[in-house]
């Protein structure tokens, strides 16, 4: 997510937790793009969460192998002062009371706030989740799980119920097939870049929630239209991500490579009557 809003921003805060295995090389590559790292917990005697899974044909599809949470399992995330007052902020996706908690530590000056939740949380915690719903201004979710979350199967009727929950504005992420961005009066439909190769989608949805993170960073403009112009970005940054294994289809780019894919996306829906 950090190496997706980098270049965008170059004021980004993390707050998150590894174990003494995480590798030193990326942590200097996280300071390297602007990263400031006085919110990250480092254990030494202890490993970072570790996700293991193999994906099928059609690469949307997956079975997990392995779930070690390791060092997330006690995970209490602590703002730094400096953290505390950030405009824009991004929740990922974890347990709904390690959200709350942050949540609870901003100082209330905030201009938006995205969460990123899944099925997992809806099925352990899903009390604890609506009222972290409640709290923010825009909701990340793919397909199945806006079903799963508003008992409705058409995905229209599934985001008029999701926003009666509290948040502003929801986004739908359909993988290839693109993401909807709603809010109580209207809709926006980006489509997915058809790509000739796909090798890990692994972080797509992370990848995708920091391009539009940080597109509406940079600009600081969160009207419906811009908005949009986010969707698109992040929808980007995500395409490079499933290119290439790990962070490898990220780590290349520069703003002409981004602005060149931005309008691939343009010219996928440009016509005339």
């Amino acid at each position: 997510m950090s190496w997706a809003a980098s270049y965008f921003t170059k004021q980004i805060n993390l707050v998150s937790i590894v174990g003494g295995d995480f590798p030193k090389g990326e942590m200097d590559g996280l300071k390297k793009i602007g990263v400031d790292l006085e919110g990250l917990e480092i254990k030494d005697t202890g490993k970072t969460f570790f996700w293991a899974g193999r994906y099928h044909m059609n690469m949307i599809s997956r079975d997990t192998l392995a779930t070690d949470l390791n060092v997330l399992d006690d995970f209490n995330p602590v703002l730094p002062k400096t953290y505390k007052s950030s405009e824009f902020v991004m929740l990922g996706n974890l347990t709904p009371d390690l959200q709350e908690q942050v949540l609870d530590q901003l100082d209330g000056t905030q201009s938006f706030v995205a969460l990123d939740t899944m099925n997992f949380w809806m099925d352990l915690a899903m009390d604890k989740l609506l009222e972290v719903i409640e709290r923010v201004d825009v909701l990340m979710i793919n397909d199945e799980e806006a079903r799963q979350l508003s008992g409705e199967y058409a995905l229209v009727h599934a985001a008029e119920k999701i926003l009666t929950m509290g948040p502003k504005y929801l986004i739908i992420k359909k993988g290839e097939h693109g993401a909807l961005l709603f809010d109580k009066e209207n809709i926006f439909f980006a489509p997915g870049l058809p790509l000739a190769e796909v090798k890990d989608p692994t972080g797509a949805g992370d990848t995708f929630a920091g391009g539009f993170m940080g597109y509406l960073t940079k600009t600081g403009d969160i009207s419906f239209e811009n908005m949009k112009r986010a969707v698109i970005y992040g929808s980007a940054m995500a395409s490079f991500c499933v290119e290439e294994f790990s962070l490898d289809g990220l780590k290349k780019l520069d703003t002409d490579i981004i602005e060149s894919r931005v309008k691939e996306f343009a010219e996928l829906v440009r016509f005339s009557l």
